[in-house]
């Protein structure tokens, strides 16, 4: 039965609701031999695990575990959502909410100010105070010590809500579409703030699944990622998740070449760092949202794409206009819109590498090679698509050149699946 329907079924408004026993594989200790005497070996074994669900005043339903064997590790799960519900509710704030997202608030601005004070709270003292309460040693044998607490998983979201489901249904089809073909690997590292190079090892993965609430996409850089879904055809939904923070660093103190220094060190989970996990969650977030803008309003894009299809002319020399059924261009666009590209720019000699490879060439090659991207860039840089970095050798892709290119690929991509199907 769910948790809810036993708070309802037995009057519960505060307080405990349930305990559910479950044997589950855990880390304990186990007795080793050893010289001359025996000792403690951490080992996994199974054990009870004790869940505990609270109907909490300030969090509202949460549930906290306890494992019953040595070391009575403690995990609490909570929902940011429920927390601001109940904080709309103190200050009498209207909303409608569709399952744990809000899909109408009166007062958006307060909402966000109230959702920026989450991160705020006394995380330490708020965990070991339900730590407490379902773990009696903490009391008697255990008096005195205390847990380390971390972030296991971390889950960040950003919601765009819209009136009514005709209007998101037809958008999000094509969002969805647009990320399929569009965001390969280096796309997905550039949405962490990350770079794709030799150093990467591990697992790069894009899926597109059908749940039983709706489609759903996601990109999984190990053990983190983006995912995009809709909640009820009324809310997009955007989500970081991050389980492995050690790829993304916090500016901290620690040891560097056996001295004691402040800088930027890999991030570790401790919730005292929870700021830092915010901060790069949203970033991410941003950096997909704004990848996908150029879907938002097809009609622009589709002027912005018949200006480029025509001839320019520049302090008097003529330019060649985009063609989208030419190959080179579709690879010099693929190029321009990588990831990291579009984050921090990228230089001449980058752009050579991605168009001809990292091959070592002579310096008469490298030299022919650097010529005709320079001509590249200009050409782009005429029509509008990318954009001089200044005081710089870097390049960035334009609003307009992340319409028009984005869409064109995506017009390829689509007739060529197309006319690939009918081949077969």
């Amino acid at each position: 039965m769910p948790k809810i329907e036993i708070a309802e079924r037995d009057g519960i408004t505060e307080g405990l609701v349930a305990v559910f026993g479950v044997v589950e594989g855990a880390q304990s200790f186990r007795v080793a031999s050893g010289k001359g005497r025996p000792r403690l070996a951490n080992t996994a074994r199974k054990c009870k695990c004790l869940y505990f669900y609270y109907l909490d005043t300030e969090f509202g339903l949460i549930h906290v575990r306890v494992q019953s064997w040595l070391p009575y590790p403690v995990q609490v799960c909570l929902n940011g959502h429920e927390w601001l519900r109940l904080q709309l509710d103190k200050e009498d704030i209207g909303y409608e909410m569709v399952e744990n997202s809000f899909a109408r608030i009166d007062d958006w601005d307060r909402a966000r100010e109230l959702a920026g004070q989450f991160l705020q709270l006394d995380w330490p003292g708020l965990l070991s105070g339900w730590a407490v309460r379902v773990n009696p040693l903490l009391g008697t044998e255990l008096s005195g010590m205390g847990y380390y607490w971390v972030a296991d998983q971390f889950e960040y979201a950003t919601d765009i809500a819209f009136t009514d489901r005709k209007s998101l249904a037809p958008l999000y089809r094509k969002l969805l579409h647009h990320a399929m073909l569009q965001f390969g690997a280096q796309d997905v590292m550039g949405f962490l703030g990350k770079k794709l190079d030799g150093r990467f090892k591990g697992e790069l993965v894009s899926d597109l699944k059908d749940r039983w609430y709706g489609r759903r996409i996601k990109h999984r850089a190990k053990r983190n990622w983006i995912k995009m879904y809709d909640k009820q055809g009324l809310v997009l939904r955007v989500e970081t998740v991050i389980n492995h923070p050690y790829d993304f660093k916090v500016r901290r103190k620690g040891k560097k070449n056996g001295e004691t220094v402040t800088g930027w060190f890999p991030l570790n989970k401790g919730v005292g760092y929870l700021y830092r996990f915010a901060e790069v969650a949203h970033a991410a977030n941003r950096r997909y949202l704004e990848a996908l803008a150029v879907v938002e309003d097809p009609r622009k894009a589709d002027e912005q794409i018949r200006e480029a299809t025509r001839r320019r002319k520049h302090k008097g020399r003529g330019y060649r206009a985009v063609n989208p059924a030419a190959g080179r261009d579709r690879a010099l666009f693929r190029a321009v819109l990588k990831g990291a590209g579009v984050i921090q720019g990228f230089t001449n000699r980058q752009l050579v590498a991605i168009l001809y490879g990292p091959n070592k060439r002579s310096k008469r090659k490298q030299a022919t090679l650097r010529g005709r991207t320079s001509r590249d860039l200009k050409w782009l840089h005429v029509h509008g698509l990318i954009r001089k970095v200044r005081d710089s050798r870097r390049w960035m892709v334009t609003k307009k050149g992340h319409a028009v290119m984005t869409t064109l690929l995506r017009c390829h991509e689509i007739h060529y699946h197309e006319e690939y199907m009918r081949s077969i």
